[in-house]
């Protein structure tokens, strides 16, 4: 379930948000909560259970009448299945995980969960289980995503488990793998991605399908290149925004940009070249945002994701998937807009419920008459197991089942709105049945006798019963959709729809609307954390009493959206007329504007501005020459990888830069429209931290301040010919394990009086391979191994975080087979001078390892 239609919490003081924050213990959904009356009775029969290995846990009540009687009377599945169905939705989720192919040891992690761990987890096998502890998903290409047969709590608890839980601990973290629901993984399967698309994930926390679709747009890429494509990711909500950065970091990519605007308003930015704020370059010929694939995974009910948080059952009711039908249709259509002519878009939800599903899809189809196709994909991944659409449903509210829109009273019509149903036909156009009965109901409601409801029990007792109702039946093939349910492959539930879109859409006249509308002030909130009263009488979300679903925007308006109040409001479409530097802050800063205002330097930190947007950092392309010339003289980058334009920054002061980004050239010429459409994108992120400013004491020594940073070293060091050393295996693996050698100790002394001769500062030790002798040239590729170290001056210290040491030790043995350590070294104490010199480098690196997000730069 995606997150970025609606309008989450502020940033309060601004702290940076670190690591830790995500280290923090998650609640135990399956368990009950100590303060549970349940469970405060027996102290003593509980105080034994304890000693016996803690099995007096008690999960949640995994039933909801509600729900029964409302998934029975829709027919997701047939009567013969309903208690399989239900069997299965109890169970706790068996954990899965995709690994990152374009990680360079995917192959190493495959051979190893298949000749290893497919065979030490048999013994744990479960009797009544499946038969293989852990299998690869038979769908999901090259074996790159597996499943296993344990949930998540069996993984934490189950001491003959550990060491297969440490290693997707650790891999997780590195970014060597992905810990990702099964059926999450299929929607951006269907995308088609290549790497030279430009994609858009609408609401892409907390970033598991982003991180995916980075690896296919960088799969199969050539080492020191980067792909032609990019992937924006946005989502509303700050705190997920944030979960979102710390995810895709892993990644280590220039070709994605995070944004924090509304979904349902993301702007296209069009180009206006005439009242455009700053000058284009030739270069750039991006005239207006349009992308290539589409990925709207929205806001939604989340009932499908049931066997991983239970606490929905007690939760759920039918109003929740009606709340949200309204935001899903404006997100799709906004998605729709941004389209190129010939993309395709993902619709996607981890709901069973129609109204976010079908009636979507249906009433996306319906705005855009053939300029849209709902794509038979079939045939596509076969062996994934999936069930049609439907073209029959019924909607329920307070109660009552309502096969069509004339049955709904005229006071519900704000709330049930017409497209929630199969033909989509308006009130306007539906018979309007029973007036006497209505005028009856609202004059007893304007009387002030009793509940409205209880005015309308009479007539709408005829109602309840489903049996007695005409259905309607959607006239679209609906049957095209997707729909993947627990029990028949043992995972979460999910629905998927793929558009493919023709032509431009059809310019319809909007109608007027004199309402506000009060759609999505929340909207990215989960519903299943609403009370249920709440829920019950609004539908999970507020409504104008406008139908939301029939305003209709041409796409010319569409795709020049430009929200110009406060980030808070949410805001229709304004006029494209407006021309956009009307929009634009007085405080916003130009790319090329590197100076500092001297009354705002120094002291307590300014509030940070990105054009109109308050309180975020901003963008600004570097452009300090003395700076770039340096680092590239220092370490020799040859003329082929470019720096100048491909730079940024996230701080006003050159002379305070702490980090500079690298961006791809697509990433570069969405930023320099952006800049001239008055910096419409809301940027959290962007680009690949390439180079860092040392801190330390022997930093400020250094001819060149800035280090390669580890995120950045692959991309950039097959372009370095300066500040370069090739070790030997024994003394790379001696670095990575006591973080800094001094230069007599090496193993090759001619290694060591090397790295003695370097200048000060930051180098790349490269591992050099068993076929390859000293005095050969190095062949860098795909399979260099390189880690960054700092040459100080009585040793070499390693510049990676001991997280990355450990893994990147264990992938050395497992590929080559040696042993740890070597006997050949000098274990000679260090002195305490170096030992502090260590301290200082290795402080700041595992500061930056703790760092989750890079939205702050400091002074």
């Amino acid at each position: 379930m995606g997150g970025g239609g609606g309008r989450g919490g502020g940033r309060g003081g601004r702290s940076r948000t670190q690591r830790k924050h995500f280290r923090q213990s998650r609640e135990n959904v399956w368990k009950r909560p100590k303060s549970d009356p349940s469970s405060e009775n027996n102290n003593s029969e509980n105080n034994q259970n304890n000693n016996n290995g803690g099995l007096n846990w008690q999960p949640f009540a995994t039933q909801n009448p509600s729900f029964d009687e409302y998934y029975k009377e829709m027919g997701i599945v047939s009567p013969e299945e309903w208690d399989s169905f239900m069997g299965v939705l109890r169970t706790p989720l068996p954990a899965a995980f995709r690994i990152n192919s374009s990680s360079q040891f995917y192959k190493d992690i495959r051979a190893q969960l298949e000749n290893d761990f497919v065979k030490s987890l048999q013994a744990e096998v479960s009797d009544g289980g499946e038969p293989e502890a852990i299998r690869p998903l038979p769908w999901y290409p090259e074996n790159l995503a597996w499943h296993s047969n344990f949930s998540r709590m069996q993984l934490r608890k189950n001491q003959n488990l550990e060491r297969f839980h440490e290693f997707l601990k650790l891999e997780n973290e590195i970014g060597n793998i992905t810990r990702q629901e099964s059926v999450s993984m299929v929607p951006p399967l269907f995308l088609d991605v290549r790497p030279e698309h430009f994609v858009l994930d609408m609401c892409a926390a907390p970033g598991s399908k982003t991180f995916q679709l980075l690896e296919i747009i960088h799969h199969s890429g050539e080492a020191g290149k980067l792909p032609d494509g990019l992937v924006v990711a946005n989502d509303l909500d700050v705190q997920r925004c944030n979960l979102l950065i710390h995810q895709t970091k892993r990644m280590c990519t220039a070709n994605l940009i995070v944004t924090n605007n509304e979904a349902q308003h993301f702007p296209g930015c069009r180009l206006n070249r005439n009242n455009s704020t700053e000058k284009v370059t030739e270069e750039s010929i991006i005239s207006q945002l349009l992308f290539d694939r589409v990925l709207c995974d929205v806001p939604c009910s989340g009932d499908g994701t049931l066997r991983k948080a239970p606490d929905i059952w007690r939760k759920w009711n039918p109003g929740m998937g009606n709340g949200v039908h309204s935001l899903q249709v404006l997100i799709a259509m906004r998605g729709l807009s941004l389209l190129k002519v010939g993309g395709r878009m993902v619709y996607s939800t981890c709901s069973m419920n129609p109204i976010e599903n079908e009636a979507v899809v249906a009433e996306i189809l319906r705005r855009c008459g053939g300029s849209v196709e709902l794509i038979d994909v079939s045939k596509e991944i076969p062996q994934l197991v999936r069930r049609p659409g439907l073209k029959k449903w019924k909607v329920r509210d307070k109660g009552v089942w309502f096969a069509s829109c004339k049955d709904v009273p005229k006071y519900r019509r704000s709330v049930i709105l017409s497209s929630m149903f199969p033909s989509g036909k308006s009130y306007a156009d539906a018979a309007n049945n029973d007036d006497q009965s209505i005028e009856s109901v609202e004059k007893n409601e304007n009387s002030g006798n009793g509940c409205c409801e209880a005015a309308v029990d009479s007539k709408e007792e005829s109602r309840t019963s489903s049996d007695e109702l005409d259905e309607e039946v959607s006239d679209f093939p609906l049957e095209r959709c997707m729909r993947i349910v627990p029990h028949d492959q043992n995972s979460g539930a999910f629905f998927i729809a793929v558009f493919h879109k023709h032509s431009p859409l059809p310019a319809v006249q909007e109608k007027p609307n004199h309402q506000k509308p009060k759609l999505s002030s929340r909207n990215n909130e989960k519903l299943a954390d609403l009370p249920k009263e709440d829920l019950e009488n609004t539908n999970g979300l507020e409504v104008s009493s406008t139908d939301a679903t029939e305003e209709k925007t041409s796409e010319a308006a569409s795709e020049a959206d430009l929200i110009d109040n406060e980030p808070e409001e949410t805001v229709l479409e304004p006029d494209p007329s407006i021309a956009p530097e009307e929009h634009v802050s007085e405080e916003a800063i130009s790319p090329s504007d590197g100076k500092t205002d001297p009354n705002k330097a120094g002291g307590k930190r300014k509030l940070q501005t990105q054009g109109k947007w308050k309180g975020v950092d901003p963008v600004l392309f570097f452009k300090d020459e003395a700076i770039i010339n340096s680092i590239r003289t220092f370490y020799g980058i040859d003329e082929s990888f470019p720096l100048v334009g491909h730079l940024v920054s996230r701080n006003l002061d050159n002379n305070h830069v702490k980090r500079i980004y690298y961006v791809s050239k697509s990433v570069k010429n969405v930023l320099e429209l952006n800049f001239s459409v008055g910096q419409q994108l809301k940027i959290a992120s962007v680009g690949l931290k390439m180079f860092e400013r040392q801190s330390s004491r022997e930093g400020s020594s250094a001819p060149c301040s800035f280090r390669i940073s580890s995120e950045g070293l692959p991309l950039i060091l097959p372009h370095i010919t300066k500040q370069v050393l090739y070790a030997s295996l024994v003394d790379f693996k001696h670095l990575l394990q006591y973080k800094f050698t001094k230069y007599p100790d090496f193993v090759d002394a001619e290694f060591g009086k090397k790295a003695e001769n370097l200048l000060p500062g930051c180098c790349v030790v490269v591992l050099r391979k068993d076929t390859e002798t000293p005095s050969d040239p190095i062949q860098v590729d795909e399979s260099t191994i390189a880690i960054g170290c700092w040459k100080g001056r009585a040793s070499l210290t390693v510049m990676v975080t001991a997280i990355d040491c450990q893994e990147l030790l264990e992938r050395l043995e497992a590929r080559m087979g040696t042993e740890k350590g070597s006997s050949s070294v000098k274990e000679e104490g260090p002195s305490k001078l170096e030992v502090d010199e260590v301290q200082d480098l290795n402080d700041l690196e595992e500061n930056e390892g703790k760092e989750s997000m890079e939205m702050v730069i400091d002074n």
